[in-house]
């Protein structure tokens, strides 16, 4: 039988499988079960899966929570929007809105501090992509997603929108600052 021409009888299913052909059939069938396992131990054994929360909430919700977070521990404020520099203490929650076309506010950690950061979209889908860290995460309007971070190095880290959100998207950044 040639794999060129059609099968001699219509119900080729029926014949025997070559010996080379059931060979790579359980050859394939042994590596997608390898993978398959290997998924699991990447999740559970490996560093680069970011495990988070989500909840459901309203942008007000979310709103009244960053509000009280930086009217407690504002530090100062910078750019020309005024923007507050929030710096909470390790071990708290920290909240962080996007909206079009910002990060709201600038947050200062602590290094080898853990934080639960929070971070949800007030109007469209946004992305949270932490530079030079390589954490990217899509917020999603009405959900609070939930991560648990350490800093381990100290620097400014810059938060872009990695989720096209209009016309300006390509100014929508932020920043985090870990003493």
């Amino acid at each position: 039988m040639s794999a060129i021409l059609p099968p001699s009888e219509r119900l080729w299913w029926k014949h025997p499988l070559d010996r080379v052909e059931g060979t790579w059939i359980v050859i394939a069938l042994i590596w997608c079960l390898i993978m398959f396992f290997m998924m699991v131990g990447w999740h559970i054994y490996g560093k680069q899966n970011l495990s988070t929360e989500t909840y459901k909430t309203t942008p007000d919700k979310f709103a009244a929570k960053t509000q009280a977070m930086v009217d407690k521990y504002t530090v100062r404020t910078e750019t020309a929007d005024k923007i507050p520099v929030v710096a909470p203490p390790g071990g708290s929650d920290v909240y962080m809105i996007a909206r079009l076309w910002n990060f709201w506010p600038i947050l200062e950690l602590e290094k080898d501090k853990t934080y639960k950061l929070h971070l949800t979209a007030m109007d469209y889908n946004h992305g949270f992509s932490l530079q030079p860290a390589n954490i990217n995460i899509q917020i999603v309007p009405g959900y609070e997603h939930v991560v648990t971070v350490t800093p381990n190095q100290s620097g400014t880290y810059s938060v872009v929108c990695n989720e096209y959100c209009g016309i300006n998207h390509h100014t929508m950044v932020g920043r985090i600052y870990v003493k």
